[in-house]
């Protein structure tokens, strides 16, 4: 007598879109003032900077935050731990390196009035003090410790499940993990306004580093939660079986494994700093042979 109720339950749960309008406006405010701004500098003859590709990939990652919050992922992840895992995967993972490689400042720029413009790039000068903040919050080793602190302080069961119970506090626990993902993200894409220079082997042997040191944390919370011999979050324990024969330990350990497998996500940015680094040093490896010989010739003769 169970199963069609646990079938409507599910149906149900499919087309519970969540439309907020708080976040619809501020998504459809993005992607206006960023697709404007694209077109904009396309129409002015930078089909250089204005390609399709990063329009696809920004565009890709506001859809990743309309799934994240806005579809049934949302309503399940409320009974479902291995769904709230997928949620905070897209928001940590997913839509900030896309957004990012988007190259968003200069669209988004070009998309406001002129008056905005003006100011925006004023804030954002160099030697300005927004600049400056700014350049030290992505500075890698802060980046990384707010990254940290975030993504395991969340995880820490009361904070956890006081923002299952507490809508706002939900929304600090999502805003917060976007926030510090984009400032993690931020040097390893390193987009406009470009604050570090980020083109030597010495440079990327950093970036490769500071993602090894993140793929190890992300694969040791993820196997926490996967090994964990009871259920950590006891709202879930409570929560409506929508899967028969599916327990809330059971639930817990595939959520774990979500979160150990978002880790290839790093795995994909550090395959593609590697292929950089070789392409680096196969240009300064010409370079560096033929030097000495130039000095060598330059180099004035003691014998006669």
């Amino acid at each position: 007598m169970s199963q069609p109720a646990l079938n409507l339950d599910l149906a149900r749960l499919v087309w519970s879109w969540h439309l907020r309008p708080d976040v619809v406006v501020v998504l459809v405010a993005c992607g206006v003032l960023y697709s404007r701004g694209w077109w904009r500098l396309r129409a002015r003859g930078h089909p250089g900077l204005a390609t399709v590709w990063r329009l696809g990939a920004y565009l890709s990652g506001l859809l990743g935050i309309v799934l994240a919050l806005l579809s049934p992922l949302d309503r399940a992840a409320d009974l479902l731990f291995t769904a709230h895992m997928v949620q905070h995967q897209v928001l940590l993972m997913v839509s900030p390196p896309l957004l990012l490689l988007g190259n968003p400042y200069p669209f988004v720029l070009w998309g406001c009035s002129r008056g905005a413009r003006v100011r925006m790039a004023q804030a954002l000068a160099a030697g300005g003090r927004a600049r400056a903040v700014w350049r030290r919050l992505t500075w890698m080793p802060v980046a990384g410790a707010i990254y940290g602190v975030v993504l395991v302080g969340w995880h820490y069961p009361p904070a956890y499940e006081a923002a299952l119970h507490h809508p706002v506090l939900h929304d600090v626990e999502h805003l917060t993990f976007f926030g510090a993902a984009v400032l993690f993200w931020w040097p390893i894409v390193n987009p406009a306004p470009r604050l570090r220079r980020l083109g030597t082997g010495l440079q990327y042997g950093y970036r490769i580093g500071y993602l090894v040191l993140a793929t190890a944390l992300n694969t040791l919370l993820g196997a926490v939660l996967g090994v964990a011999e009871r259920v950590l979050y006891p709202t879930y324990a409570a929560a409506p079986r929508l899967l028969e024969d599916w327990s809330a330990l059971d639930d817990q350990a595939f959520g774990g494994g979500v979160m150990w497998s978002g880790s290839h996500m790093y795995l994909v940015a550090i395959l593609i700093l590697v292929a950089r680094l070789l392409r680096v040093e196969e240009r300064a490896g010409p370079l560096a042979e033929k030097a000495p010989a130039e000095n060598e010739d330059a180099r004035p003769s003691s014998v006669v």
